[in-house]
């Protein structure tokens, strides 16, 4: 059975860090491309970070670029997001998402967790 459960969001004030994680099972973990997407109330879903199977290329949101740091530990099946000096604008529900990109992809995706940036 696939899953992919994230941890890690919560309440933060302004200026502050979080760490979420996806924690991943049923599914060759090293062979799929990983992805944080978030989708905040009232607007569209917003991919957020990417990070290939290899870890060695990742990809940013401008809106989140140099503040957010996506990283993976393919031994642990885990994917990362390490998000520094938050603003009110990341609040959103971020989700993990999974691809693997063969004849036909193949896409999981976790339940979501909340991040609230707020005073």
């Amino acid at each position: 059975q696939v899953q992919l459960v994230e941890s890690g969001g919560g309440l933060v004030q302004p200026g502050g860090s979080l760490r979420l994680s996806c924690t991943t099972s049923g599914f060759e973990f090293s062979a799929y491309d990983m992805y944080w997407y978030r989708r905040a109330p009232g607007k569209e879903r917003e991919l957020v970070a990417s990070i290939f199977n290899g870890g060695g290329y990742t990809n940013y949101a401008d809106s989140v670029k140099g503040r957010f740091i996506i990283s993976r530990d393919n031994a642990k099946s885990t994917v990362f997001l390490q998000m520094n000096s938050l603003q009110p604008e990341d609040t959103a529900v971020y989700y993990c998402h999974a691809r693997h990109i063969g004849l036909r992809p193949i896409d999981y995706w976790g339940q979501g967790t909340q991040v609230t940036v707020s005073s």
